[in-house]
């Protein structure tokens, strides 16, 4: 499985480079512009994703190392990562055909992947050489951003086809919001305060903020205020996390020296 991982690894930005120059039809801005909600973040935002294609794909050379091809944590993340390393990259042409649908369930298969991947090199007591950087913050980063993206698509499915009341989105905003926070929370307690995870999530959720903040659409004030709520509690979990190590949690267990 470590070509495979590779292979996917340097076709997300392939695709990614297709997909901005208009091959497989309109953008993603150009699309959530056509579907304003008050869960989308501020263009700049998805900037990150060149940093999450430069790490995945450093994490793909990383774990070509020969010496490592049986190792226990490699074996058990290869298969999840080249899914979700997949996933991601055929999101971007789904996403521009306007398949939406298809395109979230590609989204929240690849958040699934890439989330379980990072959770198991959170907890891995015996990590290798350059373990924490090329593999456990690369993940985790995109894990993060996947984290709340998948939220933001969802809202767009919504407004795209009139699901839930168009004129009137601030409470089902609310609401994913607050499934968003959960989710975030429950798996950076997992991550035990992963630092990747972290910033990936608070720099989407800080683009939120300043996407509505400047929205005129009714109840993009609280939205954003909203956002910034969740921002600041999950920056408040990680450093608990950090700083109070008793209250780690490892495989159900309490972690060792408790």
């Amino acid at each position: 499985m470590r070509l495979p991982v590779l292979i996917a690894a340097a076709l997300m930005p392939a695709v990614a480079w297709f997909a901005q120059q208009g091959y497989f039809g309109p953008d993603t801005g150009e699309i959530s512009d056509r579907y304003p909600t008050l869960l989308v973040a501020a263009g700049y935002a998805f900037s990150i994703w060149g940093l999450i294609f430069l790490l995945d794909l450093a994490f793909a050379l990383w774990q070509l190392r020969g010496r490592w091809r049986e190792h226990e944590t490699l074996l058990r993340l290869r298969p999840a990562v080249a899914a979700g390393f997949t996933l991601t990259a055929l999101w971007m042409p789904i996403f521009s055909q306007q398949w939406f649908w298809l395109a979230l369930a590609a989204i929240w298969l690849a958040l699934a992947c890439m989330a379980w991947a990072a959770v198991v090199l959170a907890r891995d007591l015996s990590p290798l050489p350059g373990q924490t950087i090329w593999a456990k913050f690369a993940i985790s980063l995109h894990a993060g951003w996947l984290s709340l993206a998948a939220f933001l698509n969802t809202a767009q499915v919504i407004v795209a086809y009139r699901l839930l009341p168009t004129d009137r989105m601030l409470v089902w905003s609310l609401a994913l919001l607050a499934l968003a926070a959960v989710l975030l929370l429950a798996l950076n307690a997992r991550m035990r305060g992963s630092t990747g995870y972290t910033l990936a999530a608070l720099w989407g959720l800080a683009a939120v903020y300043v996407k509505q903040a400047d929205s005129a659409l009714s109840g993009a004030a609280i939205a954003a205020w909203a956002a910034l709520a969740v921002a600041a509690l999950l920056l408040a979990q990680t450093l608990w996390l950090r700083l109070h190590p008793r209250h780690r949690v490892f495989s159900g267990h309490l972690s060792p020296g408790e």
